[in-house]
């Protein structure tokens, strides 16, 4: 016993530490160390060992008073798992490791010898599945909002047995192996004595049922795939990549389980015109020379249509107006985000002589305004190299 180490030790715990901290201590080294999640590793299946044996000593606390007066000592007639040792007869690891391995989920294995896990209940309710399905629409559909029929495969109860399984005038009988819950429990003796452990009922498959006529239609399963098609409302304001959930569209539970959801991931066709950033809209209007040095009333688009709007006389090109609340809605809310139209001055080209005459004179009645200007600008250009 020499070579043992101390099992507050191998815990992480002090001496002092109550049975929820010696617990909590157990939990998070047995998960580390499991062989499942460390498969071929000895030195991970070695230390698993070892924790095992200390949990066994300290949760029970008449074992745990013999270890905290004569440590190793205490065990050493009949060491573990015999006489008066620190065994693990009767130790049920399936309700300790069912907390953090999956509740129902299946058992695992130690050393090649299964114990723990709470065993597959394939008889428990168990929700059905979540289906995805994918929708592209425009971005006008985006914006207001539409109705579109989508198709889906989804699995529900077969209709000519029930969701038995059993062929039509027929039922399942119960498992007598199990006698209806889908598991039994083993034990199997090991180097740390006999350990119990529940697993899957091999005869039922879990199921607690044994179906001799299996129904045709689902073969024996009691369930079908069906094509199912709906109507799918999407609200007004959705973007790209957003998706909607629909409740109880999914694939059907079983054992009286509820059904998944219908999850519905929306793409959002670009517009040839507007831009999209959250609920605000941007877009880029051409205008005239002329409409931006005179001013004057031009054709915007906007997401309603078209319309007139009165640029102010002397419009530089990159100039942004704000149309506020002419945005895209919030799903479901009154509120929208705003719409932003940039104008873009085009320069006329193509002149003729003429034109060009009198673009020229109008250039020069500006005089030193249009100069001033320019030598404003160089000189400041300049400046940053002094």
């Amino acid at each position: 016993m020499a070579d043992k180490r101390d099992y507050y030790e191998v815990l992480g715990v002090d001496k002092n530490a109550d049975a929820s901290t010696i617990k909590k201590a157990y939990y998070k080294l047995a998960k580390q160390y499991h062989p499942d999640v460390n498969p071929g590793d000895k030195e991970a299946e070695k230390k698993f060992k070892e924790i095992n044996e200390a949990y066994a000593v300290l949760s029970d606390e008449e074992k745990k008073a013999k270890y905290d007066q004569y440590g190793h000592a205490a065990f050493e007639n009949g060491g573990m798992g015999g006489g008066d040792g620190a065994g693990f007869e009767g130790f049920d690891f399936g309700d300790i490791f069912s907390s953090f391995f999956g509740g129902d989920g299946g058992g695992f294995s130690f050393g090649g010898n299964g114990f723990g896990g709470g065993g597959s209940r394939r008889n428990a309710p168990m929700r059905g599945e979540d289906i995805r399905v994918r929708v592209t629409i425009s971005f006008e559909e985006a914006v207001h909002g539409c109705k579109k029929d989508i198709s889906f495969g989804r699995v529900q109860r077969c209709e000519e047995c029930g969701g038995s399984g059993a062929k039509k005038g027929t039922s399942p009988e119960t498992c007598q192996k199990c006698g209806g819950s889908g598991q039994i429990r083993v034990q199997q003796r090991t180097a740390f004595g006999m350990m119990q452990s529940t697993r899957a009922c091999d005869e039922c498959r879990g199921t607690g049922k044994i179906v001799k006529d299996p129904c045709t239609n689902c073969r024996g399963t009691g369930y079908v795939k069906i094509t199912k098609k709906i109507a799918v409302s999407i609200p007004a304001g959705i973007d790209d990549g957003q998706s909607l959930s629909i409740p109880g569209q999914g694939n059907e539970g079983r054992n009286g389980g509820p059904a998944g959801n219908l999850l519905v991931l929306v793409s959002v066709k670009p517009h040839a015109v507007f831009e999209r950033e959250g609920n605000d809209v941007y877009c880029e209007v051409p205008i005239t020379y002329w409409e931006a040095a005179l001013g004057g009333e031009i054709d915007i688009p906007t997401l309603e249509g078209k319309e007139k709007f009165t640029v102010p006389e002397g419009t530089q090109t990159g100039t942004t107006f704000t149309l506020r609340g002419r945005g895209i809605p919030r799903v479901n809310s009154s509120a929208r985000g705003n719409l932003y139209i940039t104008v873009k001055v085009e320069v006329p080209r193509g002149l003729t002589a003429k034109q060009k005459e009198q673009l020229t004179a109008l250039a020069e009645s500006f005089g030193d305004k249009v100069a001033s200007k320019r030598e404003t600008f160089f000189k400041k250009f300049s400046d940053l190299f002094k």
